[in-house]
Protein backbone atom coordinates (compact mmCIF):
# COMPACT_ATOMS: atom_id res chain seq x y z
CA UNK A 1 0.00 0.00 0.00
CA UNK A 2 1.72 3.31 -1.09
CA UNK A 3 1.44 6.24 1.44
CA UNK A 4 3.21 8.60 -0.91
CA UNK A 5 2.39 11.53 1.58
CA UNK A 6 4.46 9.65 4.27
CA UNK A 7 7.12 9.35 1.79
CA UNK A 8 8.94 12.17 3.07
CA UNK A 9 10.61 13.39 -0.14
CA UNK A 10 12.68 16.62 1.03
CA UNK A 11 15.86 17.84 0.26
CA UNK A 12 18.27 15.64 -1.57
CA UNK A 13 21.42 17.74 -0.16
CA UNK A 14 23.96 15.47 1.20
CA UNK A 15 26.39 17.23 3.13
CA UNK A 16 29.84 15.63 4.88
CA UNK A 17 29.95 13.09 7.60
CA UNK A 18 28.61 15.19 10.40
CA UNK A 19 26.78 12.45 12.39
CA UNK A 20 31.13 11.82 13.35
CA UNK A 21 31.23 14.61 15.73
CA UNK A 22 28.43 13.37 18.05
CA UNK A 23 29.65 9.83 17.95
CA UNK A 24 27.02 7.95 16.19
CA UNK A 25 28.01 4.58 15.55
CA UNK A 26 29.44 4.76 19.23
CA UNK A 27 27.43 4.05 22.65
CA UNK A 28 25.57 6.65 23.35
CA UNK A 29 25.68 8.82 26.64
CA UNK A 30 23.31 7.51 29.24
CA UNK A 31 22.29 10.38 30.88
CA UNK A 32 20.47 9.14 34.06
CA UNK A 33 17.69 12.24 33.92
CA UNK A 34 15.37 11.07 31.39
CA UNK A 35 12.32 12.86 29.86
CA UNK A 36 8.84 12.50 31.46
CA UNK A 37 6.46 9.75 29.81
CA UNK A 38 4.16 11.10 27.54
CA UNK A 39 0.03 11.11 28.93
CA UNK A 40 -1.65 7.04 28.44
CA UNK A 41 -4.15 8.54 25.70
CA UNK A 42 -2.00 11.21 23.81
CA UNK A 43 -3.43 12.81 20.53
CA UNK A 44 0.30 13.55 18.40
CA UNK A 45 -0.43 14.57 14.69
CA UNK A 46 2.29 14.15 12.01
CA UNK A 47 4.96 16.96 11.22
CA UNK A 48 6.71 17.25 8.22
CA UNK A 49 10.08 17.49 8.99
CA UNK A 50 11.35 17.87 5.50
CA UNK A 51 9.33 21.15 5.37
CA UNK A 52 10.76 24.36 6.30
CA UNK A 53 8.46 24.73 9.39
CA UNK A 54 9.10 25.38 13.08
CA UNK A 55 7.41 22.52 14.61
CA UNK A 56 6.93 24.79 17.49
CA UNK A 57 5.68 27.79 16.03
CA UNK A 58 3.16 25.31 14.31
CA UNK A 59 2.19 23.86 17.87
CA UNK A 60 1.40 27.06 19.16
CA UNK A 61 -0.89 28.34 15.80
CA UNK A 62 -2.60 24.94 16.10
CA UNK A 63 -2.78 23.78 19.74
CA UNK A 64 -1.26 20.81 19.10
CA UNK A 65 1.07 20.41 22.40
CA UNK A 66 2.58 16.97 21.10
CA UNK A 67 3.60 15.89 17.44
CA UNK A 68 5.19 13.19 15.73
CA UNK A 69 8.45 14.63 13.89
CA UNK A 70 8.79 12.59 10.72
CA UNK A 71 11.37 11.19 9.25
CA UNK A 72 14.31 10.37 10.38
CA UNK A 73 16.40 8.01 8.33
CA UNK A 74 20.34 6.67 7.02
CA UNK A 75 21.33 9.85 4.42
CA UNK A 76 22.45 6.59 2.14
CA UNK A 77 22.27 2.93 1.97
CA UNK A 78 24.58 1.36 3.99
CA UNK A 79 25.05 4.48 6.48
CA UNK A 80 24.32 4.27 11.13
CA UNK A 81 23.53 7.50 11.62
CA UNK A 82 20.42 9.26 11.83
CA UNK A 83 19.64 12.13 9.68
CA UNK A 84 16.10 14.64 9.15
CA UNK A 85 14.88 13.45 6.15
CA UNK A 86 18.23 11.53 4.94
CA UNK A 87 19.89 15.39 4.59
CA UNK A 88 23.41 14.62 5.79
CA UNK A 89 23.32 18.18 6.93
CA UNK A 90 20.74 17.46 9.83
CA UNK A 91 22.34 15.06 11.81
CA UNK A 92 19.86 14.05 15.16
CA UNK A 93 21.54 16.78 17.51
CA UNK A 94 20.76 19.57 19.27
CA UNK A 95 21.13 21.98 16.12
CA UNK A 96 17.90 20.44 14.42
CA UNK A 97 14.87 21.28 16.56
CA UNK A 98 16.48 21.33 19.83
CA UNK A 99 15.90 24.44 20.74
CA UNK A 100 12.20 23.99 19.15
CA UNK A 101 11.52 21.10 21.48
CA UNK A 102 12.03 23.19 24.22
CA UNK A 103 10.23 25.51 23.50
CA UNK A 104 6.95 22.83 22.92
CA UNK A 105 7.75 21.46 26.14
CA UNK A 106 7.80 24.68 28.00
CA UNK A 107 4.00 25.24 26.88
CA UNK A 108 3.32 21.61 28.06
CA UNK A 109 3.57 19.35 25.30
CA UNK A 110 6.30 17.08 23.79
CA UNK A 111 7.58 15.34 20.88
CA UNK A 112 7.82 11.68 19.62
CA UNK A 113 10.85 11.16 16.86
CA UNK A 114 10.03 9.13 14.00
CA UNK A 115 11.75 7.06 11.87
CA UNK A 116 11.68 5.67 8.71
CA UNK A 117 8.30 6.37 6.65
CA UNK A 118 7.38 5.29 3.02
CA UNK A 119 10.79 7.16 1.28
CA UNK A 120 13.27 5.24 3.35
CA UNK A 121 11.47 2.01 3.84
CA UNK A 122 11.41 1.79 -0.20
CA UNK A 123 15.14 3.55 -1.25
CA UNK A 124 16.89 1.18 1.61
CA UNK A 125 17.78 4.31 4.11
CA UNK A 126 15.46 3.19 6.93
CA UNK A 127 17.94 2.88 9.65
CA UNK A 128 17.68 -1.06 9.84
CA UNK A 129 17.33 -1.43 6.16
CA UNK A 130 20.40 0.43 5.70
CA UNK A 131 23.17 -0.73 8.85
CA UNK A 132 23.77 -4.13 9.75
CA UNK A 133 25.31 -3.66 12.92
CA UNK A 134 23.05 -4.21 15.95
CA UNK A 135 25.05 -2.53 17.96
CA UNK A 136 25.09 0.73 16.20
CA UNK A 137 21.30 -0.09 15.06
CA UNK A 138 21.21 0.62 19.13
CA UNK A 139 23.39 3.39 19.64
CA UNK A 140 21.51 5.47 17.13
CA UNK A 141 18.34 5.40 18.80
CA UNK A 142 20.01 5.57 22.31
CA UNK A 143 21.76 8.85 20.65
CA UNK A 144 18.24 9.90 19.67
CA UNK A 145 17.03 9.61 23.29
CA UNK A 146 19.45 11.30 24.99
CA UNK A 147 19.80 13.91 22.39
CA UNK A 148 16.34 15.03 22.54
CA UNK A 149 15.00 13.33 25.96
CA UNK A 150 12.27 11.82 24.54
CA UNK A 151 10.67 9.12 25.95
CA UNK A 152 8.77 7.14 23.10
CA UNK A 153 10.39 7.10 19.59
CA UNK A 154 8.00 5.79 16.62
CA UNK A 155 9.16 3.54 14.04
CA UNK A 156 6.90 3.87 10.76
CA UNK A 157 7.41 0.45 8.88
CA UNK A 158 6.30 0.24 5.48
CA UNK A 159 6.71 -0.89 1.37
CA UNK A 160 9.76 -2.83 1.45
CA UNK A 161 10.64 -2.62 4.93
CA UNK A 162 8.02 -5.00 5.36
CA UNK A 163 9.44 -8.08 4.05
CA UNK A 164 12.92 -7.37 4.65
CA UNK A 165 12.83 -10.46 7.43
CA UNK A 166 16.76 -9.77 8.52
CA UNK A 167 16.66 -5.69 9.03
CA UNK A 168 13.00 -6.71 11.17
CA UNK A 169 15.17 -8.89 13.21
CA UNK A 170 17.81 -6.45 13.45
CA UNK A 171 15.39 -3.60 14.49
CA UNK A 172 13.90 -5.60 16.84
CA UNK A 173 17.62 -6.76 18.51
CA UNK A 174 18.25 -3.07 18.66
CA UNK A 175 14.83 -2.24 20.71
CA UNK A 176 15.54 -5.11 23.25
CA UNK A 177 18.98 -3.67 23.83
CA UNK A 178 17.77 0.13 23.98
CA UNK A 179 15.11 -1.12 26.48
CA UNK A 180 18.20 -2.61 28.59
CA UNK A 181 20.22 0.07 28.33
CA UNK A 182 17.45 2.80 29.50
CA UNK A 183 16.75 0.05 32.13
CA UNK A 184 20.24 0.03 33.32
CA UNK A 185 20.38 3.78 33.53
CA UNK A 186 16.96 4.74 34.71
CA UNK A 187 15.19 6.15 31.37
CA UNK A 188 11.78 5.40 30.57
CA UNK A 189 11.63 4.64 27.04
CA UNK A 190 8.16 2.93 24.83
CA UNK A 191 8.71 1.93 21.48
CA UNK A 192 5.60 1.94 18.75
CA UNK A 193 5.39 0.67 15.24
CA UNK A 194 3.81 1.99 12.53
CA UNK A 195 1.82 -0.09 9.90
CA UNK A 196 -0.07 -0.17 7.22
CA UNK A 197 -3.63 -1.53 7.79
CA UNK A 198 -6.67 -3.24 6.37
CA UNK A 199 -10.27 -2.66 7.02
CA UNK A 200 -9.84 -5.96 9.13
CA UNK A 201 -6.65 -5.10 10.75
CA UNK A 202 -2.86 -5.84 9.82
CA UNK A 203 -2.13 -7.80 6.96
CA UNK A 204 0.48 -10.75 7.32
CA UNK A 205 3.16 -8.25 6.69
CA UNK A 206 2.73 -6.56 9.59
CA UNK A 207 1.96 -8.96 11.98
CA UNK A 208 5.36 -10.73 11.09
CA UNK A 209 6.86 -7.78 12.26
CA UNK A 210 5.38 -7.77 15.82
CA UNK A 211 5.80 -11.73 16.00
CA UNK A 212 9.35 -11.43 15.55
CA UNK A 213 9.29 -8.92 18.21
CA UNK A 214 8.20 -10.72 20.68
CA UNK A 215 10.54 -13.89 20.01
CA UNK A 216 13.53 -11.53 20.18
CA UNK A 217 12.27 -10.23 23.46
CA UNK A 218 11.67 -6.61 22.31
CA UNK A 219 8.93 -4.94 24.49
CA UNK A 220 6.48 -3.26 21.65
CA UNK A 221 4.40 -0.33 23.66
CA UNK A 222 1.97 0.47 20.84
CA UNK A 223 0.81 -0.45 17.43
CA UNK A 224 0.07 2.29 15.26
CA UNK A 225 -2.60 1.93 11.98
CA UNK A 226 -2.81 3.74 9.00
CA UNK A 227 -6.27 3.98 8.82
CA UNK A 228 -5.93 5.04 5.14
CA UNK A 229 -4.81 4.13 1.16
CA UNK A 230 -6.10 0.98 0.96
CA UNK A 231 -5.78 0.94 -2.52
CA UNK A 232 -8.53 -1.63 -2.62
CA UNK A 233 -10.71 -0.63 -5.19
CA UNK A 234 -14.12 0.34 -3.31
CA UNK A 235 -15.66 3.94 -1.43
CA UNK A 236 -14.71 3.75 2.19
CA UNK A 237 -16.69 5.60 5.57
CA UNK A 238 -13.41 6.55 7.16
CA UNK A 239 -14.65 6.48 10.53
CA UNK A 240 -16.26 3.30 10.30
CA UNK A 241 -13.40 1.44 8.53
CA UNK A 242 -10.92 3.06 11.19
CA UNK A 243 -13.22 1.57 13.82
CA UNK A 244 -12.92 -2.30 12.13
CA UNK A 245 -9.09 -1.48 11.49
CA UNK A 246 -8.47 -1.10 15.19
CA UNK A 247 -10.78 -3.52 16.37
CA UNK A 248 -9.33 -6.60 14.42
CA UNK A 249 -5.81 -4.99 15.27
CA UNK A 250 -6.44 -5.70 19.08
CA UNK A 251 -7.89 -9.50 18.28
CA UNK A 252 -4.35 -9.81 16.61
CA UNK A 253 -2.61 -8.57 19.76
CA UNK A 254 -4.50 -10.45 21.81
CA UNK A 255 -3.56 -13.53 20.41
CA UNK A 256 0.21 -11.81 20.58
CA UNK A 257 -0.12 -11.06 24.41
CA UNK A 258 -2.38 -13.27 25.76
CA UNK A 259 -2.05 -12.59 29.53
CA UNK A 260 -2.98 -8.71 28.31
CA UNK A 261 -6.34 -7.74 29.50
CA UNK A 262 -8.67 -5.84 27.16
CA UNK A 263 -8.26 -2.51 28.25
CA UNK A 264 -4.19 -2.96 27.86
CA UNK A 265 -4.63 -4.14 24.60
CA UNK A 266 -6.86 -1.15 23.44
CA UNK A 267 -3.85 1.34 25.04
CA UNK A 268 -1.44 -0.89 22.90
CA UNK A 269 -3.59 0.73 19.81
CA UNK A 270 -2.86 3.64 18.04
CA UNK A 271 -5.01 5.40 14.85
CA UNK A 272 -3.61 7.95 12.61
CA UNK A 273 -6.09 9.34 10.17
CA UNK A 274 -5.11 11.20 6.73
CA UNK A 275 -7.19 14.11 6.58
CA UNK A 276 -9.11 15.58 4.06
CA UNK A 277 -8.48 13.16 0.51
CA UNK A 278 -5.55 10.45 0.69
CA UNK A 279 -3.43 9.79 -1.99
CA UNK A 280 -5.80 6.94 -3.46
CA UNK A 281 -8.93 9.92 -4.22
CA UNK A 282 -12.14 10.95 -3.40
CA UNK A 283 -13.04 7.76 -2.77
CA UNK A 284 -10.75 7.58 0.74
CA UNK A 285 -11.99 10.74 2.24
CA UNK A 286 -11.30 11.89 5.92
CA UNK A 287 -14.08 14.46 6.20
CA UNK A 288 -14.34 17.01 8.81
CA UNK A 289 -17.61 15.25 9.84
CA UNK A 290 -15.43 12.01 10.70
CA UNK A 291 -13.47 13.87 13.43
CA UNK A 292 -15.84 13.71 16.46
CA UNK A 293 -17.30 9.91 16.06
CA UNK A 294 -13.92 9.36 16.11
CA UNK A 295 -12.70 11.13 19.13
CA UNK A 296 -15.71 9.94 20.72
CA UNK A 297 -14.88 5.93 19.56
CA UNK A 298 -11.50 6.80 20.86
CA UNK A 299 -11.71 7.55 23.87
CA UNK A 300 -14.57 5.22 24.70
CA UNK A 301 -12.58 2.51 23.74
CA UNK A 302 -9.33 3.77 25.36
CA UNK A 303 -6.95 3.40 22.68
CA UNK A 304 -3.44 5.13 23.17
CA UNK A 305 -2.59 7.12 20.65
CA UNK A 306 -4.84 9.42 17.91
CA UNK A 307 -3.11 11.05 15.14
CA UNK A 308 -3.08 12.35 11.61
CA UNK A 309 -0.79 13.13 8.61
CA UNK A 310 0.14 15.86 8.31
CA UNK A 311 -0.35 19.14 10.55
CA UNK A 312 0.15 20.78 7.58
CA UNK A 313 -2.41 19.81 5.88
CA UNK A 314 -4.90 21.04 8.53
CA UNK A 315 -6.38 23.67 5.92
CA UNK A 316 -8.99 24.05 3.15
CA UNK A 317 -6.51 25.86 0.56
CA UNK A 318 -6.77 23.14 -2.26
CA UNK A 319 -10.23 22.25 -2.37
CA UNK A 320 -10.73 19.00 -4.35
CA UNK A 321 -7.17 17.99 -4.16
CA UNK A 322 -6.16 14.87 -3.22
CA UNK A 323 -2.14 13.75 -1.32
CA UNK A 324 -1.03 17.41 -1.30
CA UNK A 325 1.56 17.72 1.58
CA UNK A 326 0.20 21.50 2.40
CA UNK A 327 -3.62 20.94 2.60
CA UNK A 328 -5.91 18.65 3.22
CA UNK A 329 -8.20 18.64 -0.29
CA UNK A 330 -11.60 19.36 1.70
CA UNK A 331 -13.71 22.50 2.62
CA UNK A 332 -11.95 23.36 6.43
CA UNK A 333 -11.33 26.23 8.68
CA UNK A 334 -7.50 26.23 9.16
CA UNK A 335 -6.72 23.51 12.45
CA UNK A 336 -10.04 22.35 12.46
CA UNK A 337 -8.71 18.66 12.69
CA UNK A 338 -6.37 19.67 15.22
CA UNK A 339 -8.89 21.46 17.13
CA UNK A 340 -11.46 18.58 16.66
CA UNK A 341 -8.76 16.02 18.48
CA UNK A 342 -6.91 17.83 21.00
CA UNK A 343 -9.51 16.45 23.56
CA UNK A 344 -8.15 13.42 23.25
CA UNK A 345 -5.23 14.03 25.21
CA UNK A 346 -5.86 12.41 28.67
CA UNK A 347 -4.42 10.25 31.66
CA UNK A 348 -1.23 11.60 34.39
CA UNK A 349 1.76 9.58 33.31
CA UNK A 350 3.62 7.51 35.80
CA UNK A 351 7.53 8.51 36.28
CA UNK A 352 9.00 5.54 37.03
CA UNK A 353 12.64 5.34 38.18
CA UNK A 354 13.21 2.53 35.71
CA UNK A 355 11.84 1.47 32.40
CA UNK A 356 9.40 -1.24 33.43
CA UNK A 357 10.39 -4.70 32.54
CA UNK A 358 9.27 -6.99 29.06
CA UNK A 359 8.36 -9.50 31.58
CA UNK A 360 4.13 -9.28 32.16
CA UNK A 361 2.80 -10.13 35.23
CA UNK A 362 1.13 -13.29 34.83
CA UNK A 363 -2.07 -14.34 36.34
CA UNK A 364 -1.86 -18.47 36.82
CA UNK A 365 -3.58 -20.12 34.80
CA UNK A 366 -5.82 -22.48 36.67
CA UNK A 367 -5.33 -26.21 35.36
CA UNK A 368 -8.72 -28.14 35.77
CA UNK A 369 -8.68 -31.61 37.84
CA UNK A 370 -10.03 -33.19 34.99
CA UNK A 371 -12.99 -35.81 36.42
CA UNK A 372 -13.76 -38.45 33.46
CA UNK A 373 -17.14 -39.00 33.32
CA UNK A 374 -17.87 -42.62 32.56
CA UNK A 375 -18.90 -43.26 28.77
CA UNK A 376 -22.91 -43.72 29.08
CA UNK A 377 -23.75 -47.15 27.88
CA UNK A 378 -26.18 -46.31 25.30
CA UNK A 379 -29.28 -48.56 24.98
CA UNK A 380 -32.09 -47.50 22.72
CA UNK A 381 -34.65 -49.12 21.13
CA UNK A 382 -33.01 -48.70 17.83
CA UNK A 383 -29.20 -48.12 17.92
CA UNK A 384 -27.42 -45.90 14.90
CA UNK A 385 -25.24 -47.77 12.70
CA UNK A 386 -23.13 -45.50 10.64
CA UNK A 387 -23.26 -45.21 7.45
CA UNK A 388 -21.28 -42.81 5.16
CA UNK A 389 -22.77 -40.99 2.58
CA UNK A 390 -20.56 -39.27 -0.49
CA UNK A 391 -17.68 -37.53 0.59
CA UNK A 392 -18.34 -33.70 0.06
CA UNK A 393 -15.86 -32.19 -2.47
CA UNK A 394 -13.46 -29.22 -1.92
CA UNK A 395 -14.52 -27.44 -5.07
CA UNK A 396 -12.29 -24.21 -4.87
CA UNK A 397 -8.68 -24.23 -5.69
CA UNK A 398 -6.25 -25.74 -3.55
CA UNK A 399 -4.25 -22.89 -1.97
CA UNK A 400 -1.17 -22.10 -3.12
CA UNK A 401 1.79 -20.43 -1.08
CA UNK A 402 3.25 -18.46 -4.16
CA UNK A 403 0.01 -16.88 -5.38
CA UNK A 404 -1.58 -13.81 -4.60
CA UNK A 405 -5.22 -13.67 -3.55
CA UNK A 406 -7.59 -10.79 -3.29
CA UNK A 407 -10.13 -10.51 -0.47
CA UNK A 408 -13.18 -12.92 -0.94
CA UNK A 409 -10.99 -14.94 -3.12
CA UNK A 410 -11.89 -18.86 -2.05
CA UNK A 411 -9.23 -22.06 -2.16
CA UNK A 412 -9.07 -24.80 -0.09
CA UNK A 413 -6.89 -26.29 2.41
CA UNK A 414 -6.05 -28.89 5.19
CA UNK A 415 -9.94 -29.95 4.16
CA UNK A 416 -11.60 -26.70 5.02
CA UNK A 417 -12.63 -24.21 2.44
CA UNK A 418 -11.29 -20.74 2.92
CA UNK A 419 -12.20 -17.32 2.08
CA UNK A 420 -9.50 -14.63 2.04
CA UNK A 421 -10.46 -11.41 4.26
CA UNK A 422 -8.03 -8.85 2.07
CA UNK A 423 -5.34 -9.69 -0.11
CA UNK A 424 -2.89 -11.86 1.08
CA UNK A 425 0.26 -14.19 0.06
CA UNK A 426 1.95 -16.93 1.52
CA UNK A 427 0.09 -16.67 4.77
CA UNK A 428 -1.30 -19.87 5.93
CA UNK A 429 -4.82 -21.11 5.85
CA UNK A 430 -5.80 -21.66 9.67
CA UNK A 431 -2.74 -19.75 11.24
CA UNK A 432 -4.92 -17.61 13.69
CA UNK A 433 -1.94 -15.46 14.38
CA UNK A 434 -2.21 -13.98 11.24
CA UNK A 435 -5.80 -13.92 10.85
CA UNK A 436 -6.19 -13.64 7.01
CA UNK A 437 -8.24 -16.42 6.05
CA UNK A 438 -12.20 -17.07 7.48
CA UNK A 439 -12.59 -20.54 7.92
CA UNK A 440 -15.66 -21.98 5.68
CA UNK A 441 -15.91 -25.53 6.68
CA UNK A 442 -14.64 -29.11 6.71
CA UNK A 443 -14.65 -30.07 2.91
CA UNK A 444 -13.53 -33.38 1.09
CA UNK A 445 -14.22 -35.80 4.05
CA UNK A 446 -17.15 -38.15 5.14
CA UNK A 447 -19.90 -37.00 6.37
CA UNK A 448 -21.86 -39.74 8.32
CA UNK A 449 -25.46 -40.47 8.18
CA UNK A 450 -26.89 -42.44 10.73
CA UNK A 451 -29.57 -45.11 10.15
CA UNK A 452 -31.76 -46.75 12.73
CA UNK A 453 -31.40 -50.82 13.01
CA UNK A 454 -31.31 -53.32 16.09
CA UNK A 455 -27.63 -53.52 17.04
CA UNK A 456 -25.49 -53.55 20.31
CA UNK A 457 -23.83 -50.49 21.91
CA UNK A 458 -21.62 -48.44 20.15
CA UNK A 459 -18.84 -47.03 21.67
CA UNK A 460 -16.81 -44.96 19.72
CA UNK A 461 -13.00 -45.08 20.00
CA UNK A 462 -10.67 -42.35 18.52
CA UNK A 463 -7.32 -42.60 17.05
CA UNK A 464 -4.61 -39.14 17.29
CA UNK A 465 -3.15 -39.13 14.15
CA UNK A 466 -1.38 -35.72 15.27
CA UNK A 467 2.28 -36.02 15.93
CA UNK A 468 3.16 -36.69 19.55
CA UNK A 469 3.85 -32.98 21.30
CA UNK A 470 7.58 -32.15 22.16
CA UNK A 471 8.79 -29.51 24.41
CA UNK A 472 12.07 -29.07 22.06
CA UNK A 473 9.73 -28.37 18.90
CA UNK A 474 8.69 -25.13 17.59
CA UNK A 475 5.41 -24.98 16.84
CA UNK A 476 3.48 -21.99 14.13
CA UNK A 477 -0.28 -20.91 14.31
CA UNK A 478 -2.34 -23.92 13.52
CA UNK A 479 0.21 -26.62 13.60
CA UNK A 480 -1.23 -29.53 15.75
CA UNK A 481 0.14 -32.01 18.29
CA UNK A 482 -1.51 -34.80 20.49
CA UNK A 483 -0.49 -34.67 23.96
CA UNK A 484 -2.27 -36.88 27.36
CA UNK A 485 -4.91 -38.15 24.67
CA UNK A 486 -6.14 -34.92 23.55
CA UNK A 487 -5.23 -33.07 20.34
CA UNK A 488 -3.80 -29.65 20.14
CA UNK A 489 -3.93 -27.01 17.66
CA UNK A 490 -1.00 -23.94 18.56
CA UNK A 491 -2.75 -20.46 18.58
CA UNK A 492 0.01 -18.84 17.21
CA UNK A 493 4.26 -19.28 17.46
CA UNK A 494 4.92 -21.65 20.80
CA UNK A 495 7.74 -23.64 21.94
CA UNK A 496 8.40 -25.95 25.45
CA UNK A 497 4.46 -24.47 26.78
CA UNK A 498 2.67 -27.39 27.71
CA UNK A 499 -0.88 -28.14 26.24
CA UNK A 500 -3.49 -27.77 28.82
CA UNK A 501 -1.40 -25.39 31.06
CA UNK A 502 -0.79 -22.62 28.42
CA UNK A 503 -3.29 -20.28 26.40
CA UNK A 504 -1.41 -21.07 23.19
CA UNK A 505 -3.21 -24.57 22.42
CA UNK A 506 -6.67 -24.98 21.77
CA UNK A 507 -7.63 -28.43 22.82
CA UNK A 508 -9.67 -30.01 20.00
CA UNK A 509 -11.28 -32.93 22.44
CA UNK A 510 -9.90 -36.60 23.24
CA UNK A 511 -7.97 -38.68 20.57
Amino acid sequence: MIRKSMLAVGSAAVAGLVGAAIGIGAAAPAHAAGGTPLPPHVFAPYFEAYSSDNPATVASQSGAKYLTLAFLQAKTKGDCGLYWDGDGSRPASQAEYGTEIAQIRAAGGDVIPSLGGYGADSTGTELSDSCTDVSKIAAALENVVTTYDVTRIDLDIEDKSLNNAAAITRRNQAIKLVEDWAAANGRTVQFQYTLPTTTSGLAGSGLKVLKDAVTQGARIDLVNIMTFDYYDGATHQMANDTKTAAAGLQKQLKNLYPTKTDAELWGMVGVTEMIGIDDYGAAETFNTADAAPVLAWAQQQGIGLLSYWAIQRDNGGCPGTAGSDTCSGVSQTTWQFTKAFAPFTSGTPSTPTTTPTVTPTVTPTVTPTVTPTATPTVTPTVTPTVTPTAPDQCTAAAWVKTKAYSGGAKVSYNGHTWTAKWWTQGDTPGNNSQDVWADGGSCGFPTVTPTSSTSPTVSPTYTCNATAWSASTVYTGGQKASYSGHVWTAKWWTQGETPGTASVWNDGGAC
